[in-house]
C-alpha cells in the first residue's frame, strides 16, 4: 500500500533529512587518503547521535541478504555501486567513493546519497559524477503532480543514454516514510505517461546509479551485500528524498 503524507508529516521528514544532508557534508568533507571507510562510518554514527536519531540501515536485513547490515553507511569505492559495508579499506588518492546514508527521526525516515573522488580526481569521474547528478536532478524535475512514475524513469534513462552511460540493472528508488522502503518501486527507466500518477503528499526515495560504460549488470562479493560492476568500470550513485507537493517537487535532503 502507497502511504500518502500530509504537509506536517513532510516537515517531520525533511528534519530527519536535514540530518541524513548534515552527515553526508561530514563524510564527503572526510574521505581523504589514509582515511578508512570504518572512519567514514563512523563521523556518520556520531552525527545520528548528536540529534537523537537512529539508523535504517544497521541491522537492516531483507530477504535476500546473508544477514543483517553492520553498519550505518554503505560505503562503495570505484567499481562497487551500492551496498558497500565500511571496514578496514584505506581510501587513496583518486579513488571514487559513493556514500549512501538514511537517518530515522522522529518515527520518520531520510535517505540520500553523493558521490566524490578522493584527492585528485581525473576528468572522467568528474563527468560520471556529474552526469549521475544531471540524472538525479532530471528525475526530481519530473516528479510532479500529474506525472507517473515511468516520466520519473524516462527522464532519468534518456539523461544517462544521452551521456553515454549505463545504469545499473533492475535497481531503482522506493517509497519513504516511517520506513525506509516503501511502495512504491521507482524505476530509473520508464515510459512517458506509465505508472502510477503522482499526487501531493507521495514522498519517494529517486536514487540513479550509473555505470561508466554501456554495461549494466553487477556482481554479488563475497560478503553478500556489496554489488560490484561485471565490466569493472567505476560507479556512482546520488539520490535524494523527494516530496511531491502541489508546488512541484520538494527535496528534503537537501
Amino acid at each position: 500500500m502507497v502511504e500518502m503524507k500530509t504537509e506536517a508529516e513532510i516537515d517531520a521528514m525533511a528534519a530527519a533529512g536535514a540530518v541524513v544532508a548534515e552527515a553526508l557534508r561530514e563524510v564527503a568533507a572526510h574521505a581523504a587518503a589514509g582515511r578508512t571507510t570504518a572512519d567514514l562510518d563512523s563521523i556518520a554514527a556520531q552525527i545520528l547521535a548528536d540529534h537523537g536519531a537512529t539508523s535504517p540501515f544497521k541491522g537492516y536485513h531483507p530477504n535476500w541478504a546473508p544477514g543483517p547490515f553492520p553498519a550505518v553507511l554503505c560505503v562503495s569505492v570505484n567499481d562497487a555501486v551500492v551496498h558497500g559495508i565500511p571496514g578496514p579499506r584505506v581510501l587513496a588518492d583518486g579513488d571514487l567513493v559513493s556514500v549512501d546514508f538514511g537517518a530515522i527521526l522522529n518515527g520518520w525516515c531520510g535517505d540520500a546519497a553523493r558521490s566524490v573522488v578522493v584527492g585528485t580526481p581525473t576528468q572522467a569521474d568528474l563527468a560520471l559524477i556529474e552526469a549521475t547528478d544531471a540524472a538525479l536532478a532530471a528525475g526530481i524535475a519530473a516528479a510532479r503532480p500529474g506525472n507517473t512514475l515511468g516520466d520519473i524513469g524516462y527522464a532519468i534513462s534518456s539523461t544517462v543514454r544521452d551521456a553515454g552511460y549505463a545504469l545499473l540493472a533492475d535497481h531503482g528508488g522506493h517509497g519513504i516514510g516511517h520506513t525506509m522502503h516503501e511502495a512504491p518501486h521507482v524505476p530509473n527507466v520508464g515510459r512517458r505517461g506509465e505508472g502510477m500518477r503522482l499526487r501531493p503528499g507521495l514522498v519517494i526515495a529517486i536514487e540513479p546509479m550509473l555505470i561508466a560504460d554501456a554495461t549494466e549488470d553487477y556482481l554479488h562479493d563475497a560478503d553478500g551485500w556489496t554489488l560490484r560492476t561485471a565490466s569493472g568500470a567505476r560507479a556512482a550513485h546520488s539520490e535524494h528524498t523527494v516530496a511531491i507537493t502541489a508546488q512541484g517537487p520538494r527535496i528534503l535532503t537537501l
